[in-house]
């Protein structure tokens, strides 16, 4: 079946975007806070064992994020006075409420992750998806003092009806659909889609590819670096994914910081976060 969601559009043929001050790149850090249940399968470092219930190895790795992870990660963030973007399991809410705390403190962005991170955004009745959204967006509303303005599914899952389900909800863009370097308008009134990354992601790099911490900061400098070039023919958005339970190791920590250093240190580059692009971009951005 043909995309309906949203139309075709070379980036070479738009009308330059402008960001604030001049700056070329709008860089994120899109931090994903999540709660994965004991008794179901998900992201693991050892496959061996991931069928197992209860599976101490791959739930322990994941949950050293909210336990360890997390608390080195700010850090680097606050070092570097970068405003997380946070992609939030409203099953956090209640387990973890210091991190909100933490979140709250900085005025970090707050975006609709799903529920869980074990069970991915269903393909169900409109009625029982507006509930499980409402649910979602309701109860991280209660907890952050905020309503989210942005979603991301679980692993990046949507039904045909999610944008157009959010939009009733008050929301204004999602991240599901990393196939541009630019945000652009779905074919949903009102609703956008902002850049997020499946490569710049700390699991695709780490575990899926294995590779090195050096190998992370060279990849996040050329990252930035080509953007910035890219970008003389209009503004760009640079998304890093960061998971607490990945970039959160020690032996990661000293990468982080590096990385983070080379992207704030930048010239051109506003370090901002999801709900600021999408804001500027539908104050801004021309409608043909």
């Amino acid at each position: 079946m043909d995309n309906q969601l949203f139309d075709y559009s070379p980036i070479v043929e738009r009308e330059p975007l402008h960001w604030p001050d001049g700056a070329r790149v709008a860089f994120y850090v899109g931090l994903n806070i999540e709660h994965y249940r004991l008794d179901r399968p998900s992201t693991s470092t050892f496959p061996g064992t991931a069928h197992l219930t209860p599976d101490p190895l791959n739930y322990g790795w994941r949950d050293y994020g909210p336990r360890v992870g997390f608390w080195r990660l700010i850090k680097a963030l606050d070092r570097h006075r970068i405003r997380a973007s946070v992609l939030l399991n409203s099953d956090v809410v209640d387990r973890n409420p210091q991190i909100i705390e933490a979140g709250r403190d900085r005025d970090w962005a707050w975006l609709a992750h799903g529920k869980n991170n074990s069970v991915f955004q269903p393909d169900v009745a409109p009625d029982e998806e507006r509930a499980y959204l409402t649910e979602v967006v309701e109860t991280i509303e209660r907890a952050t003092g905020a309503r989210p303005r942005g979603w991301m599914g679980p692993a990046l899952t949507e039904s045909f009806r999610t944008p157009e389900l959010l939009a009733e909800l008050g929301l204004r863009y999602v991240l599901d659909w990393t196939n541009d370097d630019q945000p652009y308008r779905l074919n949903v009134p009102g609703m956008l889609s902002v850049p997020y990354s499946v490569e710049l992601n700390d699991i695709g790099l780490f575990v899926g590819k294995r590779l090195s911490g050096p190998d992370f900061v060279q990849i996040v400098k050329d990252q930035l670096d080509q953007l910035y070039e890219d970008a003389a023919d209009g503004g760009r958005v640079m998304a890093l994914a960061l998971h607490p339970f990945v970039i959160g190791q020690a032996f990661r920590h000293r990468y982080l910081d590096e990385a983070l250093a080379y992207v704030a240190g930048h010239p051109g580059v506003w370090l901002t976060t999801s709900d600021e692009i999408a804001d500027h971009y539908a104050r801004n951005a021309g409608r043909g």
